[in-house]
């Protein structure tokens, strides 16, 4: 007699263990939580009371299982579009779809079940894992619900698997094939028979194990078992009987009653193999959960494969090293660095866009190390912070194989075809493909110059309406009749309410509230807000507007700035999400009324239109290095009237991918004294974050430059001084290095001097420099040679970076926002500058005033200055001392969240030279190749 295999007491058990891993794994992951989706397309009876019982099963176990029933008209895109958007929700784990689907169209259930995620198929029916399992690899599939629900009640007897005779009688997809393959891997001798096999009975009477999924009732007697075996009945068939209430019994394809006086054990239908599947199904879902919970919300190290470099002597242009590369497919690239399929957008091949669900998905995940790469006040050559930059990561990547990222700005096309050039980095430490960084990326810029410009529009057609309507008049056309109804959309509520007005209704509104709701009343000398393009066009700097014969009466002179001298650019770089960046771009303030009060792009009603224009733009960009670690190149906010820095959104995104282990390498603009600064008191300001160390750039030119010698041209050959030893020139000079590690050092953080060497240095240069930084209060200083050696010159520069990052943080901000505009303005002036005082002009002493009045005073301070010396004045070089600061204006940036005040003239437009870069851009019309970039 055989014993009883119950598969609702093994489900039972096992649903219960299940419960207590998922409560268990929450102990450790708060927010772990499966995510089954089951697919239903029809409404057929015996489809909803198996799912009936998968949803009640989940519920008991802890999985959040939900249900989503398709109409009979369903499509066979619809229902493929119904799973891929499962697959895109990183809150379901496991997907299944209910066969038979139920549809008045064709529907291939064989296209349906392989175009769910293979991680995903928890009932095991996609190609991939169905392969994966007939080859034997039953560690990297997921293993069918049944056949794998068979096999633990075939280890409840006991017996040992291993060089038994196994028979499955049965070849579906679903339960008989995979079945032998399981049995296979498990070392039995299998046989498959079918409906084809010439003496079933003999076949059958072989088996040790049995396993029956034919479709026929009852087809398997007793007089066809081997004495002893173990029968697992996996069929269910309903077959009359007048006896049952519901006129019919169910039974297996095994005779139950004869089977089990010959077999050892043997399943109960129902109550066998039913329970089971259901339980498996649970167990492959909350399986999956695990793994993708400890896969995606922790930061594992990378296998990424890096580019190797083909070092060259002399080094080669720009162009022609980034060229000789071969970048890897970005969509190679986020799959290394551990991004989901549904996390990146791709732009082409090469470049991406990454979402800011990675920060949510990362949440529990701990950050990796901050560091700024910062420098000395610079020569107008620059110092090659940016080529620091990637030259660091490179390092850290490529050669001390750590997880690194490197953020840095996306350059403007107005330098970039204008005296600048590219601004990808250089030598062998560049971000490529180095002409698409340089170029339109993924069109950020060109959104913001649309967003800026359509604010304009707004602020003059709204200046126009109201000069030639009446507030009746306006108040009809702002509030239009729709079908006899009047309704305030979102933006006009918003308005509403900070009028102090609480009425919804159009009809409610007192004349009075209506003049104070349609009149912005727009002071003309008080409008801050300007114009846009990403062109360095100088007759765009003053122009005349509304000299068309409708707008005559209404001309005003105004300018067009560079794009990213926009405060949008600034909002992008500052915003830390969807929401944040829609707030702060209804608040820019664009001007001020005849009475004073401030008047915002909200109530112009163009908030929420801007950021429709800048949905996309506020995810970063991915790209590589020349070594194939990869870079965020994300917003590029003015360095003078901004902050010039790249965007918290894609550090933050990057210190989560990197792990705790990790580093996040990104650039601050400009000296030290500008970038840094900035950097310190308003980036960290809003993104919460605290840096590990400070890389602090220098040259042997940039510092005999402020030792005293000759004045450094762009263009022109460097005079001897700089080509020749001259120890006294860089112990001069090296007084503005030692003031820019101070500032480092008033804001807590390890400062490592990075000595950028160039073929004119001398050792004894070099040395004295490294001795003088440890000597005034640097972590170290490293010579590096990343320009001409990529990742491999800067390696003694990532290990000093690895071991400051190391050292405790006493991160702390230079000034309490709270204190008035004018001491903070003092502090940065004398402790950063050197200054003895300020001294405000009676413009910027009335705007400081006003903001005051407005209740902006608690705003950090974004000081735009020349970066050519710590001074206002470009030819004081070295670190000059008891000077005043004069600030000549103060203007606000309120959607970005800052006070600039101006200290001398600030060029927003830039001009071209004589000869621009573009005389050297072309293009090969054959093979379309770039030339010319650098």
């Amino acid at each position: 007699m055989a014993q009883i295999l119950s598969g609702t007491k093994a489900s039972n058990e096992i649903k219960q263990k299940l419960k207590e891993e998922v409560i268990q794994f929450q102990t450790e992951y708060p927010n772990f939580k499966p995510g089954l989706a089951i697919v239903q397309v029809g409404d057929r009876d015996d489809s909803n009371v198996y799912i009936g019982q998968k949803l009640k099963s989940a519920a008991e176990v802890g999985v959040e299982a939900q249900h989503i029933k398709l109409p009979r008209s369903s499509t066979q895109h619809e229902v493929l579009e119904c799973v891929e958007k499962l697959n895109n929700d990183t809150s379901v784990h496991g997907i299944i779809v209910q066969l038979p689907l139920e549809s008045d169209n064709v529907i291939d259930a064989h296209l349906v079940t392989n175009a769910i995620l293979p991680s995903k198929d928890v009932d095991g029916l996609h190609q991939s894992n169905a392969g994966r399992l007939a080859r034997g690899d039953l560690d990297s599939c997921i293993l069918p619900c049944t056949p794998r629900g068979c096999m633990e009640l075939i280890k409840r007897t006991g017996v040992d698997v291993r060089g038994k005779n196994a028979v499955v009688l049965g070849r579906s997809k679903i339960v008989g094939a995979p079945m032998s393959d399981l049995l296979l891997w498990n070392h039995a001798t299998v046989t498959v028979c079918h409906s084809q096999t010439a003496d079933l009975k003999a076949e059958v009477s072989r088996a040790d194990i049995l396993v029956v999924g034919i479709g026929k009732p009852e087809l398997v007697k007793g007089d066809w078992i081997k004495p002893g075996a173990i029968v697992i009945d996996c069929g269910i068939n309903s077959i009359p009987d007048d006896t049952k209430p519901r006129g019919y019994r169910l039974v297996g394809d095994v005779e139950y009653s004869s089977v089990k006086e010959v077999a050892s054990w043997i399943t109960p239908v129902p109550g066998g193999v039913g329970p089971m599947t259901v339980a498996m199904l649970l167990k492959n879902t909350v399986d999956q959960a695990k793994k993708s919970y400890e896969k995606l919300a922790v930061a594992t190290d990378w296998r990424i494969q890096y580019l190797q470099l083909n070092l060259k002597d002399p080094v080669p242009s720009d162009i022609d090293i980034a060229k000789s590369q071969v970048p890897k497919d970005v969509s190679v690239l986020a799959q290394e660095i551990n991004l989901l399929h549904e996390e990146v957008d791709l732009y082409g091949k090469k470049k991406a866009k990454v979402s800011l669900k990675v920060i949510d998905r990362l949440k529990a995940q701990k950050d990796g190390k901050y560091v700024v790469v910062a420098g000395i006040t610079p020569t107008p050559l620059g110092e090659g912070k940016s080529t620091t930059t990637v030259g660091l990561a490179q390092a850290l990547g490529a050669h001390l194989k750590k997880n690194v990222f490197a953020c840095v700005r996306q350059p403007s096309q107005g330098p970039t075809f204008g005296i600048k050039g590219g601004a990808a980095g250089g030598g062998y430490s560049q971000v490529i493909p180095m002409e698409e960084f340089n170029l339109h990326l993924t069109g950020d810029l060109h959104a913001i110059t649309a967003a800026n410009n359509l604010l304009a529009a707004a602020i003059e057609a709204r200046m126009f309406h109201e000069a030639t309507q009446s507030d009746q008049a306006l108040y009809k056309r702002l509030v239009p009749d729709n079908k006899g109804q009047r309704d305030f959309c979102p933006i006009q509520l918003r308005r509403l309410q900070k009028l102090g007005i609480a009425k919804t209704n159009p009809k409610d509104l007192t004349a009075e509230e209506i003049k104070n709701f349609v009149r912005l009343d727009i002071d003309k000398a008080t409008i801050t807000w300007q114009r846009v393009i990403d062109t360095n066009d100088r007759f765009l700097r003053k122009i005349t507007i509304g000299q068309g014969s409708q707008e005559k009466g209404h001309e005003r002179e105004v300018q067009f700035d560079i794009t990213v001298a926009s405060e949008i650019m600034a909002v992008l770089a500052l915003t830390t999400s969807l929401r944040d960046m829609r707030e702060r771009l209804g608040r820019m303030v664009v001007a001020s009324n005849k009475s004073g009060v401030p008047i915002t792009a909200d109530d112009l009603g163009v908030g929420g239109a801007l950021t429709v224009l800048m949905k996309d733009t506020i995810r970063p960009n991915l790209m590589q290095t020349l070594e194939g670690t990869p870079v965020f190149v994300h917003a590029g906010p003015f360095a003078n009237i901004a902050h010039g820095n790249s965007s918290i959104l894609a550090d933050k995104i990057a210190l989560k991918l990197v792990g705790e282990n990790g580093f996040v390498v990104t650039e601050a603009g400009f000296g030290a004294d500008i970038g840094m600064e900035k950097f310190f008191n308003i980036k960290c300001r809003y993104s919460g974050l605290q840096p590990n160390a400070v890389v602090l750039v220098a040259t042997i030119r940039a510092l005999k430059m402020h030792g005293g010698g000759p004045t450094v041209v762009a263009g022109v050959p460097l005079p001897k001084e700089y080509r020749e030893e001259n120890l006294t020139l860089v112990q001069q000079g090296c007084s503005n290095l030692i003031k820019q590690i101070q500032n480092a050092n008033k804001f807590g953080v390890p400062v490592v001097v990075a000595i950028n060497g160039f073929a004119t240095d001398t050792q004894a240069e070099l040395e004295l420099v490294q001795q003088i930084s440890r000597e005034n209060g640097a972590f170290d200083a490293v010579i590096c040679y990343h320009w001409a050696k990529g990742g491999q010159g800067a390696v003694d520069l990532a290990s000093a970076v690895d071991r400051a990052t190391g050292q405790p943080s006493d991160f702390r901000f230079l000034y309490d926002v709270k204190l008035p505009i004018e001491v903070k303005i003092e502090t940065i002036a004398k402790e950063i500058y050197g200054a003895a005082g300020i001294e405000l002009e009676p413009l910027a002493r009335e705007q400081i005033d006003r903001y005051k009045k407005q209740g902006f005073n608690d705003l950090p301070i974004c000081m735009a200055k020349t970066h050519l010396s710590l001074s206002h004045k470009p030819e004081l070089k070295g670190a000059p001392t008891g000077f005043i600061l004069p600030i000549r204006e103060a203007r606000a940036s309120i959607g970005a969240g800052f006070i600039y005040p101006l200290v001398g003239t600030m060029s927003t437009m830039p001009g071209l030279p004589t000869r621009p870069c573009f005389y050297d851009i072309d293009i090969d019309p054959d093979t379309e190749e770039i030339l010319g970039l650098s």
